[in-house]
């Protein structure tokens, strides 16, 4: 342990001295009130260390006491359903301790050391084991296996291992390594937050990640194991956006960090997942979910902690081989931490004042995500998809987080507040997002979905591209000014853009939408389109065709039930197609 006494006390920063067997990122307890920090500048023996706590109070001649270990968090059975601060304190648990407010230097460990869980071993003694493997289960929750691993640096064999009921910190198994060392396996393993957890290797992200948002898996799909930005103003439903994927995403485990929010948008997301029912199995939505919340009014230094800490509890679920969905609401404000800690070392300014390092930064945090191989002798996969907010000042996306997370990030949901005020959601502007994983996820949906596809979301796009360039057109001579085919055109895009990619996050049918459906739907709005052009060619009347009831039923084939797609979506091509043989007939009288 290192020793030394506080020099200075800038807001968050504290210099002390004294501290040369120090480490970078060790952690230490700061005055006799025992505040967390971190080092994360060394001069010599003078380390500036990061507070996590308030600093009020302190002054020079106080102690800092090094724990020689890097800040990690606990890992094991507690996990889920859990609500943690940036560092990993159990909020609920801090509650009872010290009231409402959080009190200073309070020490309340992560994972509950009293509560007794059912270890159901998998592994005998004899066994050859490395890291990583599976050695047992415990049912976390209703929805939720817990699987028990190896270690990571552990391999050898088992001496030791029996099931029954037992504590985090109780040792459930005992292996021997070739050394003949003896390694104990507890319920709980610690992991240091800014190292990535191995794993054997990466997989190319051809497999997309469903979410039953349209706008999202039909034109700006995301992969499993992906990352995407979502920059927007405020107000443009940036957190709306990630609460509808933490309910609906393709994934086992959501990790949610609300990193420097509104306190107000946390307490939303605290009383709302609890009450929300996971629709894959009617449980609670908790059941499946880890929360850090990280609100603005607590110290920004934790801030800076947040996103790792969130980062390494979903990486060990991704160890386990489940698909892990990781929301980071925002980012912009982590960023704005990095500056803040970065102003009072006094480092040379970036852009805007960030630091220099701010895109190695979000590089480190966003590298971490993928789909993977995961240590053990058996091949097992799982995926870490990461969906980061970005709250640019002002909406302008040209400034430094928003340009450095695009230079990262293969997804871009580029939010409106036109589209917002508007009332439409998802607010994702179709000309100015994109996804890069297209291509590469092309065969698995022409594979799984339908063959074509990816046709069909290319004449969509097209669509959408020639609508914003009619619509110059009419702003500068009216809409008289075109012509038959182009005014159907604007029809099928107008049914695009309201009943396609406008979706009622309240309505219980339209909140979730299959590919199968969305499929369909496209189909609906093509075939619309094909046979009114075929028809102006026969001489069909422009308002006529524009004004056909079953039109109606196209824009509220979104309503359908699922078990009802097909009978539904026959009966409206059917009658499409009496409908404009109808005009046709008229225009020929």
């Amino acid at each position: 342990m290192s020793t030394g006494v506080i020099k200075k006390v800038a807001g968050p920063l504290v210099i002390a001295e004294g501290m040369r067997d120090c480490n970078m990122f060790d952690v230490v307890h700061v005055s006799d009130m025992n505040l967390i920090g971190e080092v994360i500048e060394m001069h010599g023996d003078r380390a500036s260390i990061q507070v996590y706590e308030e600093t009020s109070g302190l002054g020079p001649g106080e102690p800092v006491v090094s724990t020689g270990s890097q800040l990690s968090v606990e890992l094991g059975p507690g996990l889920i359903e859990s609500i943690y601060d940036g560092i990993q304190r159990p909020l609920d648990d801090i509650m009872k301790v010290s009231g409402n407010n959080l009190s200073r230097g309070i020490s309340v460990p992560a994972l509950k050391r009293d509560k007794v869980w059912q270890f159901d071993a998998a592994a005998k003694v004899g066994e050859r084991v490395e890291g990583g493997d599976v050695i047992g289960t415990v049912q976390e929750t209703a929805i939720v296996l817990h699987k028990i691993m190896v270690p990571a640096k552990v391999s050898g064999i088992i001496k030791e291992i029996s099931s029954g009921g037992y504590k985090v910190t109780d040792t459930v198994a005992v292996v021997e390594d070739d050394k003949g060392e003896r390694h104990e396996v507890t319920l709980m393993q610690k992991w240091p937050v800014r190292i990535g957890r191995p794993y054997k290797r990466k997989l190319s992200p051809d497999m997309p990640l469903i979410t039953g948002q349209r706008v999202i898996d039909t034109l700006f799909p995301i992969a499993k194991g992906g990352v995407a930005a979502v920059p927007g103003p405020f107000g443009s439903g940036k957190t709306v956006v990630q609460h509808q994927l933490a309910k609906w995403a393709e994934a086992d485990i959501v990790v949610y960090i609300g990193c420097g929010e509104r306190g107000n948008e946390m307490t939303d997301v605290l009383n709302e997942f609890p009450e929300l029912l996971d629709p894959k199995t009617g449980h609670s939505l908790m059941e499946r979910t880890v929360l850090i919340a990280n609100t603005s009014d607590m110290p920004v230094a934790a801030r800076e902690a947040s996103i790792y800490t969130g980062i390494t509890i979903a990486e060990y679920f991704r160890d386990m081989g489940y698909s892990v969905a990781l929301m980071a609401d925002s980012t912009s404000r982590w960023a704005e931490a990095l500056r803040e800690m970065s102003g009072r070392l006094e480092e040379m300014p970036g852009e805007e004042g960030y630091p220099a390092y701010l895109g190695s930064r979000l590089a480190q945090f966003y590298e971490r995500a993928g789909r993977v191989i995961t240590l053990g002798s058996e091949d097992q996969e799982g995926s870490l998809s990461v969906i980061g907010a970005v709250s640019p000042p002002g909406g302008d996306i040209s400034e430094p987080v928003s340009q450095a997370t695009l230079r990262i990030v293969k997804v871009f949901w580029g939010l409106d507040a036109g589209l917002a005020y508007k009332r439409h959601f998802p607010a994702v502007n179709w000309l100015t997002s994109y996804s890069l994983y297209v291509d590469t996820m092309a065969k698995w949906y022409q594979d799984n979905v339908a063959a074509d596809w990816m046709d069909l979301r290319a004449r969509v796009m097209a669509l959408l591209q020639e609508e914003s360039e009619l619509e110059e057109i009419v702003k500068l001579v009216g809409m008289d000014a075109l012509s038959d085919i182009d005014r159907i055109k604007l029809e099928a895009a107008r049914s695009i853009r309201e009943d396609f990619l406008h979706q009622n996050a309240f309505h219980e049918t339209d909140t979730y939408t299959t590919l199968n459906k969305q499929y369909h739907m496209m189909q609906l709005v093509m075939a619309f389109f094909d046979k009114s052009a075929e028809a102006l060619d026969k001489g069909a009347q422009l308002n006529a065709l524009i004004d056909m009831p079953i039109r109606e039923r196209i824009g509220r084939f979104k309503y359908v039930d699922e078990n009802e797609i097909d009978t539904v979506y026959s009966d409206i091509i059917y009658n499409l197609d009496v409908d404009i043989n109808n005009i046709i007939k008229k225009g020929d009288e």
